[in-house]
């Protein structure tokens, strides 16, 4: 099967969670608001998201078209994707405890991109500079180490299975335990760097991602959008400058 992937073109957000899963498997997509073939780009997406008529309208991207299928919400579509692309366990329970750890993993990001938006998506960050303060600050300081802990922990008790987040092989969840590390090194920097000792397993389930041909192919591609200040995870250095002692 073709899937189509509909996302924003020129940032990485919540669809390179996808794009990440369909690129380490292998899979037959085409990003469509990227796709410079007639009757695609950035005109097709909106026409999806204005389409009426459409029985499972998304509410935004990032959605997937598989056949007659349309899934929206990162997490629900790697869901969709995770055992059709052989990224999930077999067994219901496992499958659905990868789901749970997608989900708190939605979670986190939410609050990393609360950082420098802590009032309003709607207004510029330049409008919200001494609440972003406070914001990453707390962030930096009380939440960060509590998620990270979290999956670290969750990756000590799995330790004797393979080093993955779940079982003894790689799973959509792991590629997405990637994409965060890569994304808070982009942000905030001085503080992953104090702390990286702390989660020797997170760190060694990033670079095992990274390392995986297909993966390591994609990231050296065109088609991997780099991290810019247009994105969830964003890079102003007078936030990384709010580092906790913690």
């Amino acid at each position: 099967m073709r899937y189509e992937l509909y996302y924003w073109p020129d940032i990485q957000g919540r669809g390179e969670f996808v794009r990440l899963a369909l690129e380490a498997a292998g899979a037959d997509y085409v990003d469509v608001a990227r796709s410079t073939r007639r009757g695609m780009g950035v005109p097709a997406l909106l026409r999806f998201l204005e389409g009426r008529a459409i029985p499972h309208r998304p509410f935004a991207p990032p959605f997937l078209k598989a056949g007659n299928q349309v899934i929206g919400q990162t997490a629900n579509i790697l869901l969709f994707l995770g055992p059709r692309l052989g990224l999930a366990p077999r067994g219901e329970a496992d499958r659905l405890w990868v789901h749970q750890l997608q989900l708190t993993l939605a979670d986190f990001v939410t609050e990393v991109h609360d950082t420098h938006h802590p009032i309003a998506g709607s207004l510029y960050y330049e409008d919200q500079k001494p609440e972003a303060r406070r914001a990453a600050a707390s962030f930096i300081g009380e939440r960060l180490p509590k998620f990270l802990g979290y999956f670290e922990g969750m990756l000590e008790r799995n330790r004797r299975r393979g080093g993955y987040l779940v079982g003894g092989r790689l799973s959509y969840v792991d590629l997405s335990i990637f994409q965060v590390i890569e994304g808070l090194r982009y942000a905030y920097p001085r503080a992953i760097a104090r702390r990286a000792a702390r989660y020797p397993r997170l760190i060694a389930v990033r670079d095992r991602v990274a390392a995986r041909p297909r993966v390591a192919a994609y990231l050296a591609s065109d088609r991997r959008v780099p991290f810019s200040n247009a994105g969830i995870f964003r890079h102003y250095p007078e936030l990384d400058r709010t580092v906790s002692k913690r």
